[in-house]
Order: C-alpha cells, then structure tokens, then sequence
C-alpha cells in the first residue's frame, strides 16, 4: 500500500445525519428572505406551473445537494415549497411501489427506477457520480487502491447489495476479481460513510460527492475510471401526485443550468 492520493479540497457542503429513512425535511432551514415559510398560494411561480407544496422522495446521496436546490428553486418559484424524504433509493421504490404520497422520485441508479415505470412518468437523468474510498482521515493504513480493501486486518463496511452503492460496490470489485468481507452492510451509501466517519469501519466504497462532503473526517482514495463505475441519476413525476405540473416543472428545472451548476459545484458530474 503507497501513500494515499486524496481528492482535491474543497469546503463541503454540510454533512446529513445518515439512517435508513430521514424525516421528512423542509429543504430551506431558513425559509424565504423575509422569513417566512414557502406555501402554496397564487399566480405564477415562474415556470408556468401552479404554487404547490411538493415532496420529493431523494437517493440519500443527494442529502446536501438537494437541500441547496431546493432552497435555491423555492427562491424563483414563489409560493412552491419543497420537502425531501432521503433514503436508499431501493426504500425509496418501496415507497412509491406500495402508493406513498410523494410527487418526485429521484433514485441513484436506472435499476431502481425501472421498477416502478408503471408508476412514474419517464425519467430524466440529471447527474453523475463515481466511487472512491473512503478512509479515516489521514489514511493511517495508508490504502492506496481496490485491492487493499482485500486486507483481512482492515475493517471494511459496504452498502447492501439491495442499495445502487452496494451494487456499484459488488460490480467494480467482481471485474477486479477482488474479494472483500465487510463487517457489516449498510442500507445507503450515508450510513456507509458515518462508519468510517465514527472509526467503526477502517474503509468503505462510497460516492466521490459524499467523501467530499465529509473532508474534514474522512480522506477520499481515487479509483481509476478503468476499475470504477458511474452512478446514474434519474429523476421521474410519481403518477399519483396531486400536483402534476408543479411536479414536472421541478423535474424539468433539475436539469437546467442553474440547477446543473449546482449538482456541479457539489462535484457531480454532467448528465
């Protein structure tokens, strides 16, 4: 094992708290300039779409960035909140699949959102990710590459196969012919880096954009783009909502510069 090469700096977004399903979460801590709450009212929001009250059901990876956006998209749509319910995307089609209430699905791979096509409108990817490993910060078992992660000494933690890092994880690991034994599963990829995070892992395979937003606790170990995977980010109307044209109006505007910048500023990549 050689000395680490890191991710480059850069101030990151505030860390979520991870778990299996985060409460449902106003995205704008702080609400409006004038500090009032965003809700429905009248006129235009600036799309063309009716003021509604949204809730949007998120891969868990998109904690930070989500709550930026959202924050950001309430600012020009006057009248239209949004509140995020962040989980494993597999929870997330559960969800979905079983009639829960929710406008906007957002999962972190096409697989997951395959699933319920019967319910959603059609998807539109809206961003990118790839692994890196996540290691305690300062590296002290100075992991260098994939293969070390076959270390028995190490303690290495996963996401669940069931979840898009698990199966991220288990696809980049089999092409290398790499067999690691984790010391437990997690049910999202924020789980996965809150081990690390808390010293209960050594290492974990987890998205570059959420390495990052932990920096301060945590060095990232690049993998290259040859022994790595890219995670796809669909976004989809729920057919049930109550509010479809707000609903496609926010799905559309996720792809738009303002909110690509956004996405890329929080170091994903471009759809």
């Amino acid at each position: 094992m050689r000395h680490p090469r890191t991710l480059p700096g850069r101030r990151a977004l505030a860390v979520a708290a991870a778990g299996l399903l985060l409460p449902l979460t106003a995205c704008g801590a702080d609400g409006p300039q004038d500090g009032t709450a965003a809700r429905p009212g009248t006129g235009s929001t600036g799309s063309g779409a009716p003021p509604a009250r949204l809730t949007v059901l998120a891969a868990a990876s998109l904690t930070d960035v989500f709550r930026t956006a959202g924050a950001a998209y309430e600012k020009t749509h006057p009248g239209t909140g949004i509140t995020f319910s962040f989980a494993g995307s597999q929870e997330l089609v559960a969800q979905v699949a079983q009639g829960s209430p929710a406008d906007v699905l957002v999962t972190a791979d096409t697989t997951s959102m395959d699933k319920v096509k019967a319910d959603t409108g059609t998807p539109t990817v809206i961003a990118r990710n790839r692994l890196v490993i996540a290691t305690a910060e300062g590296n002290p078992f100075e992991i260098d590459a994939l293969k070390d992660l076959a270390d028995t000494r190490l303690k290495v933690v996963l996401a669940a196969p069931e979840a898009p890092v698990g199966k991220y994880s288990a696809k980049i690991l089999e092409a290398q012919r790499i067999t690691v034994r984790p010391v437990s599963q997690e049910p999202n990829v924020r789980a996965v880096l809150s081990k690390v995070e808390l010293g209960e892992a050594d290492a974990g395979l987890v998205y570059r954009t959420d390495a990052e937003s932990a920096e301060e606790k945590v060095d990232a170990i690049e993998i290259p783009d040859a022994q790595n995977a890219v995670a796809a980010y669909p976004a989809a109307t729920v057919n049930d909502s109550k509010n479809a044209a707000a609903a496609a109006a926010f799905v559309a505007w996720l792809s738009s510069p303002e909110a690509q910048k956004i996405f890329q500023d929080a170091g994903f990549q471009k759809p």
